[in-house]
């Protein structure tokens, strides 16, 4: 399951994802409806879902979060007007030879952008760095 933080926009983010994405996309809003739902309070809900959590906040959750085996946070640090970048970096990460699978999603917290992947797993103790092929 993708879960996409509230910021994202709809038309930008989530349907060119979903258009593309096998398995059901939705907002963060959608696990919780009718409340209120704070940033510290998103990875218990990524842990109840086993979800991919897609933000472009990374300044709330790059190296604030630590991963887990049942979620993985993509943080995207583009401002608003360049949200619909997203989608293009969101599938191309799904075709990187070390993101191809959930499997060797989960666990990780990555910082994406159209020149590098950073992620960590964990306690953020050590960043790893990789390029697109």
């Amino acid at each position: 399951m993708i879960v996409l933080d509230e910021n994202l926009d709809e038309q930008r983010v989530r349907k060119p994802i979903a258009l593309r994405h096998r398995g059901k996309v939705c907002s963060i809003r959608d696990l919780r409806p009718g409340s209120v739902i704070k940033d510290e309070a998103i990875p218990s809900l990524l842990i109840e879902h086993r979800a991919t959590f897609l933000t472009s906040n990374a300044a709330d959750f790059w190296r604030c979060v630590s991963g887990h085996p049942r979620y993985c946070v993509i943080c995207f640090p583009v401002p608003n007007e360049r949200q619909s970048e997203i989608p293009s970096l969101f599938l191309a990460l799904h075709r990187h030879p070390h993101f191809r699978t959930e499997r060797q999603r989960l666990g990780k917290i990555l910082r994406v952008t159209s020149s590098d992947i950073l992620f960590y797993e964990g306690s953020r103790a050590q960043i790893t760095r990789l390029t697109w092929p």
